[in-house]
């Protein structure tokens, strides 16, 4: 009987315990989309530190990549961090970059047991940090959240694996499947909710890209407008090979506050590069696509992770948006529906392809979908 009654225990103490480390990485989580938007090409990750269940430290990656979460968070716990628990949403990195291996921080620090919910696929870590942990007597848990921890890092993960940024595709379609007026005059489609939504996903994006004709057509400036939030702005990439962007459009009148980089060819004159240059924006040449007047895209996305760019947004227009979706380049497509229509003249959301290209597409699958006032919002992500 009594050792009935010890197993109760033992496994009540197991369920509270794993109920606990879930609590924990939740909010390690939490903390590192913190960082999303800022600290490309590091990962955002977050870091919480754990002792008799009590937070003692927190922290996340810092703007620019440095300080790493795991610093950030042993800082803030001081000597407090001797026998406690780690729960780090990205495996700690093993090797010598800018900064000190963060494994090693760990380690100096006493920490008796890390959780880390995902495993780093750069080949400078790649299962190192964990076993470096391991090999000084720290207790290791490697997989809680995972799912969710894979998806914060999709940026990171691509990069490292595909040499591309993570691909997100915004389209605010009417409810007759239009993204403009006729003439491609611009229309307003969703309402203050779901425009704010669009602002915020842009602060957490590195870089928001555009083609020639949107901003011939409707002038955008693609900051984050949200309030105290404008310097989170996201790098602005037009793709533009022939350098058609108007000296007084309003990307280029703010080239010297919010970076923005111009796409372009081999073949654009140089005379009108220079004078981009001089405006304060970043001229990069890429190949032509094929048989084709446009940018060749698997060029122009090797190019901005050249760069550091991890998690790129494509706001449009329709050409692009065809492009991408047609190339397979769109890894999520959040579809912004308003509920009224432009009118048959309107211009189709996807160009040529129809929006079922998204809506019934064999590699993308519906994430979630909600509610944003008048507007819906439905989230569709890479199978």
């Amino acid at each position: 009987m009594i050792f009935r009654i010890l197993e109760d225990q033992y496994a009540e103490q197991t369920r509270a315990l794993k109920a606990a480390d879930r609590r924990f990485m939740a909010l390690a989580l939490v903390l590192g989309r913190r960082g999303q938007g800022r600290t490309w090409p590091n990962p955002a990750v977050g870091a919480v530190i754990v002792k008799d269940g009590v937070i003692i430290g927190r922290g996340w990656t810092q703007p620019g990549g440095r300080p790493h979460a795991e610093v950030e968070a042993l800082r803030r716990a001081g000597e407090a961090a001797r026998g406690a628990t780690l729960y780090v949403t990205l495996e700690p990195c093993s090797h010598h970059g800018k900064s000190p291996p963060c494994a090693d921080a760990v380690i100096s620090a006493g920490i008796a047991r890390v959780v880390s919910a995902i495993e780093d696929p750069n080949p400078e870590v790649a299962g190192q940090g964990h076993a470096r942990l391991r090999a000084a007597g720290i207790a290791v848990e490697v997989g809680l959240l995972a799912e969710v921890a894979a998806h914060d890092h999709a940026g990171h993960f691509r990069r490292i694996r595909d040499s591309r940024p993570h691909v997100i595709l915004k389209l605010a379609v009417s409810s007759d499947d239009r993204i403009g007026a006729a003439g491609h005059r611009p229309v307003a489609i969703t309402d203050d909710a779901a425009r704010a939504r669009v602002h915020l996903l842009r602060a957490q994006c590195d870089a928001i890209l555009v083609g020639i004709g949107t901003v011939l057509s409707d002038d955008p400036l693609l900051t984050c407008r949200l309030p105290g939030m404008e310097p989170r702005s996201p790098v602005r990439v037009v793709l533009d090979r022939s350098l058609r962007i108007p000296g007084s459009s309003r990307l280029m009148q703010s080239a010297r506050e919010t970076p923005l980089w111009v796409m372009t060819s081999g073949t654009a004159e140089a005379a009108a590069a220079m004078k981009l240059g001089a405006a304060g924006a970043q001229v990069i040449r890429v190949p032509g696509a094929t048989g084709s007047a446009d940018l060749d895209l698997d060029a122009v996305l090797r190019a901005l992770t050249g760069r550091g760019i991890t998690r790129l947004l494509v706001e449009g227009g329709s050409r692009v948006a065809s492009a991408f979706v047609a190339a397979d380049l769109a890894d999520e497509v959040w579809l912004l529906r308003g509920n009224e229509p432009i009118g048959a003249e309107g211009i189709l959301a996807l160009d040529a392809l129809p929006l079922s290209a998204i809506t019934q597409s064999p590699w993308l699958k519906l994430r979630g979908s909600e509610t944003l006032g008048d507007d819906t919002l439905a989230i569709y992500e890479r199978a």
